[in-house]
């Protein structure tokens, strides 16, 4: 294992790598404990050599996104999504000619398709579980964390060989390869407050149950929280977490003796936030009837009869041959598919029609379109 800090070191890794068949590929982020989410490290591995990237150390990662858009070279990743959008985000890197252990152990009809299990399984390796949520931030970095790291990567392409063989063995090889390529198109989409998200306080579970002054009191308290958060640059939840939010806009206190009777605020925070919360409060007080937020209820979708007896009878075939070909229904088709099948219209009544449908993978068709279209009959 090398740990990449400088950019000679860089140039020579990726060099290295880029004359391998394939290399493993993970990222490490800190969003449980940074309020600005990015990427604090990169994994690569071939089967021969792992390193691993400092981007704190290295400014110009253009090489690694140079390596991931080559196409001579497999890139193996574990649950790719979240990796992808995050190198969209962070970097602008696309990556291409990719393999996702995940997908494969899916399609495979894996039971537990988790790394940990996936390579005790395969490889008899047992990963360390002690720096799953470890602040990846920090720095230096000791060496069981860059441990850790490295095991997400160098057993990959081991792992790959495996499940690429079960799903040759079964037929379903292509099914993968098509579900691999549309990973090619993940581009980062995110939502929220830290994107500017001037509603992410609705999102708080319980939010839409509070009248309008506690929902404006809501609004206040996330705001400052996020403010804070961002300027310390931690987590919010560390901060203070939703359940307390929510309880203190509920209750909507007018002085700190009215704090301490707010049972899902803890003593040490009504201490150390007390007057903040307070003034939100006052804030929200303050507002006119004319100012405060509602909960805007989306129109209720009228009922088609029609449509959910088909999506019925398409949730049945599904169902049968999810059983037959020993793979769970959602992975074998998800509901939103189903219900775009049955909406269809004209309803399809050959595999060109079904073929027409967007969200239905080619892969889907063949392994059970005749079953979709006989539920359609």
């Amino acid at each position: 294992m090398s740990y990449i800090r400088t950019p000679e070191a860089l140039a020579e890794a990726i060099a290295a790598l880029s004359g391998e068949p394939l290399v493993a590929a993970d990222t490490e982020a800190a969003s449980f404990h940074r309020y600005r989410d990015r990427i604090f490290l990169i994994q690569l591995s071939s089967p021969s050599r792992t390193a691993i990237i400092d981007p704190l150390a290295v400014e110009d990662l253009s090489p690694v996104g140079r390596l991931l858009a080559d196409t001579k070279v497999e890139k193996i990743f574990h649950d790719a999504d979240y990796d992808l959008r995050t190198l969209d985000r962070d970097y602008g890197f696309r990556a291409r000619r990719l393999f996702d252990t995940r997908i494969a152990a899916q399609l495979a009809g894996e039971p537990a398709i988790g790394l940990a299990a996936l390579l005790e399984k395969y490889a008899g390796v047992k990963l360390a579980k002690e720096h799953q949520k470890a602040d990846w931030s920090r720095r230096p970095l000791p060496p069981a964390m860059l441990a850790y790291a490295a095991a997400d990567t160098a057993h990959l392409p081991a792992l790959r060989e495996q499940l690429r063989a079960k799903l040759t063995a079964l037929g379903r090889l292509a099914w993968a390869e098509e579900e691999f390529t549309h990973l090619e198109e993940l581009r980062w989409t995110g939502v929220g407050a830290a994107d500017g998200g001037a509603d992410a306080f609705l999102r708080v579970k319980g939010a839409k149950a509070l009248v309008p002054r506690q929902l404006a009191a809501l609004r206040e308290l996330y705001r400052w929280r996020e403010a804070l958060g961002a300027e310390l640059d931690r987590a919010t939840f560390r901060i203070i977490g939703n359940d307390a939010l929510l309880a203190v806009a509920r209750a909507l206190p007018r002085a700190p003796a009215e704090l301490s009777g707010i049972a899902a605020l803890p003593p040490s925070l009504a201490t150390r936030h007390g007057a903040a919360l307070l003034d939100g409060v006052r804030r929200a007080l303050a507002l006119a009837e004319s100012e405060l937020p509602r909960v805007e209820r989306p129109p209720h979708q009228a009922r088609d009869p029609a449509v959910e007896a088909r999506l019925e009878r398409l949730k049945a075939a599904r169902n049968r041959a999810a059983a037959e070909l020993g793979l769970d229904p959602g992975v074998l088709c998800g509901r939103s598919t189903l219900e775009a099948v049955a909406r269809a219209q004209p309803p399809p009544n050959d595999r060109g029609g079904l073929a027409r449908i967007g969200e239905l993978r080619r892969w889907q068709i063949e392994a059970f379109g005749d079953g979709l279209l006989a539920a359609l009959g």
